[in-house]
């Protein structure tokens, strides 16, 4: 890929499957930045490289960001990185409220709706979050932003691919289309952006299966 720097400046430690991994993708991508791929084994200590022990020898979790030889970690605090260090195609607003705004509903989407992958919350908490989420598409803007992808979306991503696999390994529709129209829009604008970066999705849900038999 053509762009900024070299994938000897920077290197992105993660899982082909990590939903947090992929938001650190699309942003190199949406950035233009050149960057060398590490794949990482999943749960197994004898598949973890000696680049994720040297650089994230504490948690030893993905992904990792390695800018000039610096580490940085964690998806969010590494799409800050991204942005402050890259300038081009920001996705933090620059005023200061609405920045601070962006930073609440990122941690908020972390905290609480990531939890519906893996808890699948009660019927009550999903339609708290929907009205929740409703009130950042009250404009009737594209993305959560305005016109252009912002953090916000990009934390989000998690109810496109992600969720999708799970709902169809479960047999369950928690964002369906009929009763979240708005949501399913925003779904199909971001998807634009995201497709080519996304593996196969019966790759995702060969591993699902897989994964939800060995907790059974």
């Amino acid at each position: 890929m053509g762009g900024q720097g070299n994938g000897k400046e920077v290197k992105l430690l993660g899982t082909w499957f990590s939903r947090y991994a992929q938001r650190v993708v699309w942003v190199l991508k949406l950035k233009g930045i050149d960057y060398e791929w590490v794949q990482q084994g999943f749960r197994d200590p004898k598949n973890r490289s000696q680049l994720l022990l040297k650089y994230n020898p504490v948690m030893k979790t993905v992904p990792v960001l390695v800018h000039h030889g610096r580490p940085v970690l964690e998806s969010l605090i590494i799409l800050e990185y991204i942005d402050k260090t890259w300038k081009n195609n920001p996705i933090l607003p620059s005023d200061p409220y609405e920045r601070a705004m962006a930073r609440f509903w990122e941690n908020l989407i972390d905290q609480k709706i990531t939890k519906i992958l893996s808890k699948l919350l009660s019927l009550t908490d999903k339609k708290q979050m929907e009205e929740e989420m409703k009130e950042l598409t009250a404009k009737g803007n594209k993305f959560f932003g305005g016109e252009t992808i912002g953090i916000v979306d990009i934390a989000l991503s998690i109810i496109t691919y992600w969720m999708e696999a799970t709902e169809e390994v479960l047999g369950i529709n928690i964002f369906d289309s009929q009763n979240y129209p708005f949501i399913a829009q925003w779904k199909t604008n971001l998807l634009e952006f995201i497709q080519q970066c996304l593996h196969p999705k019966h790759r995702l849900l060969r591993f699902y299966r897989k994964y939800r038999q060995s907790k059974l």
